[in-house]
């Protein structure tokens, strides 16, 4: 009779508070396989809003992440960042390192449908961004940014980093960061991206993403659009009422406010790329070496929940990808 495998994860047990809890893996399913994990990473605007109970009672069903455990508010078991080692499993991911949209968790069982493998050039503390990057990826398939479009990303977290840097590489694209945070211009200059403070933030913008998550930043975003612009929202906030200035010039400009949200794909490649083919594409496009600069491990696994609300609340000299390190 085979001893079942001891594994730890972090649950997120009353607002404000998390603890690590251990539990008995079950035997291996044979579509499944057996990862110890190297990384995973915070996504802090969404993990911050669980930690804090802020999960609106009607979005619970939508914001379950794939395999987490528990149920909103407390306790649940959330996460979707963890990169690891693949030790038992179908032969051709055995050995091999895997992305999956796992929560924190030393050791755990997967789909081996939901591991994407990993490329081996690509280093863990830039592969563990792939859900992000993979947000970042269906933001510009909502927006269908044209060549030649004036740009600009408000909100310089880790989404609004990785979509202006995707930006970037589109031809006649200079896409402008605003932040209130002054800090982030060498972030934004090393993903190929100019920046602004919001009352520099240029105007007559043709496509504008929003991922401040803030009502200050979607205002902001409204009153520099041009004529018949886009504006993209790719905040989530949670349980806050955010009031909008749909009068002034809204109409008069034209204006089309388009929500994104990662958990469908986006229609201009629905039926054309499965999620799993979505998230692998996102691996390639964390190959560019200047992502390097926004990731950075903050605490070990064993640290996690005494670090955690401090890590979400963010700061100016946090890094906009916290990793927590396993080995």
């Amino acid at each position: 009779m085979s001893v079942p495998l001891a594994a730890r994860a972090l649950w997120y047990v009353a607002p404000g508070h998390a603890e690590i809890r251990a539990q008995a893996l079950p035997p291996r399913a044979p579509d499944q396989v057996l990862v110890r994990s190297r990384v995973s990473a915070l996504s802090r605007g969404t993990e911050r809003l669980v930690l804090e109970g802020r999960v609106p009672a009607s979005q619970h069903e939508a914001m379950r992440a794939p395999l987490m455990e528990g149920a909103f508010p407390f306790p649940v078991k959330y996460g979707y960042c963890a990169l690891g080692d693949v030790e038992d499993g179908p032969g051709a991911l055995r050995g091999r390192r895997v992305f999956v949209l796992h929560p924190h968790q030393d050791r755990f069982l997967a789909p081996a449908a939901m591991c994407i493998p990993v490329p081996d050039a690509l280093p863990d503390h830039r592969a563990v961004m792939a859900a992000n990057m993979e947000t970042a990826l269906n933001i510009l398939w909502d927006a269908r940014p044209l060549p030649g479009e004036r740009c600009l990303v408000v909100g310089a977290g880790l989404v609004g980093l990785l979509t202006a840097s995707l930006l970037a590489r589109m031809p006649g694209i200079r896409p402008v960061l605003v932040d209130v945070d002054p800090g982030r211009a060498a972030l934004a200059a090393a993903v190929g991206a100019g920046f602004a403070l919001p009352a520099d933030a240029p105007g007559d913008q043709d496509l504008i993403i929003h991922a401040s998550a803030s009502a200050a930043g979607l205002a902001l975003a409204l009153d520099r659009a041009g004529f018949e612009a886009r504006i993209v929202e790719a905040s989530w906030h949670g349980d806050r009422a955010v009031p909008l200035p749909l009068g002034e010039a809204f109409h008069s400009r034209r204006l089309s406010l388009l929500s994104s949200q990662v958990g469908a794909v986006a229609p201009a490649m629905r039926g054309r790329r499965t999620h799993a083919e979505r998230l692998a594409l996102a691996l390639d496009l964390l190959a560019d070496p200047r992502l390097d600069a926004l990731a950075a491990p903050v605490a070990r696994f064993e640290d996690l929940p005494q670090a955690l609300p401090a890590l979400l609340a963010g700061g100016a000299a946090a890094p906009p990808c916290p990793v927590v390190t396993y080995i």
